[in-house]
């Protein structure tokens, strides 16, 4: 079940929605892949979501640390609602990786903290890989440096192709009521809290389907791990797990270290009790190990 849980991951969606106690400060900097929402005052962490997820997936998190640090909450364009724009020479998520590094150049952010969750794990490695000067450390959620890995551990960008681009013809060519259909299915392995899907749902069904299907191509042909020695922050991967994935987990715990054997500076947490939502299903805990990777 951990395979098929990650993978639907790729494919569809997250959004929590929550009321914000404090006013928020909407900015657009960063071009016009993405949109920056920020909460707060103190040392800077930007958090980015899934792919098309909502970024109010972190707006319990925000709730419980803007006291601390200034939060910015990325909107990925194309994703839970947010315009789509075309990709660049098929990609999705490496542009949202330089227009976020623009944004910390743009807004003159001091080394930020990054947060990335799903697709926002990818990009923060890219962006840990390929702007080390603008990031001060980086916390992966759930997330591996080459998705195809759970498919086939001998894989290769390569040998990943003609099955990546069968999944992304069967997203655009689906029927709107397969489409929820599978949506709604995959929800379930994604979320274990059931009062969440429903807004998971609402924020796949309200992604532009290109988008979606063009960055899951991307995910599943693009291996990172060849650069995850360039990156020079402490990392910190946090990872999920649940006796319902039906596999021991010891064998959950050798996927990730061995995905990211030869990254300097790497730590993993897991945590149990949960899907793929880590901060859907079990909050408090994820938002300690948050304190605790933010106070190093």
């Amino acid at each position: 079940m951990r395979v098929r849980t990650l993978l639907a991951a790729i494919g569809t969606s997250v959004s929590l929605t929550a009321a914000l106690a404090a006013p928020s400060q909407p900015t657009s900097v960063g071009g016009e892949r993405i949109s920056v929402t920020v909460d707060g005052a103190g040392p800077d962490v930007i958090l980015i979501p899934g792919l098309a997820s909502s970024s109010e997936v972190w707006a319990g998190l925000t709730s419980n640390l803007r006291q601390q640090y200034r939060l910015h909450r990325v909107q990925v364009a194309g994703f839970a609602g947010a315009p789509g724009v075309p990709p660049v020479d098929g990609r999705v998520v490496a542009p949202v990786a330089e227009a976020v590094a623009e944004y910390i150049h743009s807004q003159q952010l001091e080394a930020p903290a990054i947060i990335g969750h799903s697709l926002g794990g990818e990009v923060a490695l890219m962006l840990g890989a390929r702007h080390p000067e603008r990031v001060g450390r980086l916390m992966v959620v759930d997330a591996l440096p080459f998705y195809t890995l759970l498919i086939d551990p001998a894989a290769t960008a390569a040998t990943a192709a003609p099955h990546a681009a069968q999944l992304r013809d069967a997203q655009l060519g689906a029927p709107a009521p397969q489409a929820e259909a599978m949506q709604r299915t995959a929800i379930e392995r994604l979320a274990k809290t059931p009062a969440a899907r429903p807004a998971l749902i609402d924020a796949a069904l309200r992604s532009d389907r290109q988008t979606v299907a063009d960055a899951t191509y991307e995910l599943m042909t693009t291996d990172l791990r060849p650069e995850l020695g360039r990156i020079q922050v402490p990392v910190e991967v946090v990872y999920a797990y649940d006796p319902l994935y039906g596999i021991p987990a010891a064998s959950v715990d050798a996927t990730f270290r061995n995905a990211y054997a030869g990254t300097p500076h790497i730590s993993f947490t897991r945590i149990d009790g949960s899907f793929h939502f880590v901060m859907l299903d079990q909050p408090r805990a994820f938002t300690g190990a948050v304190t605790d990777f933010l106070g190093r």
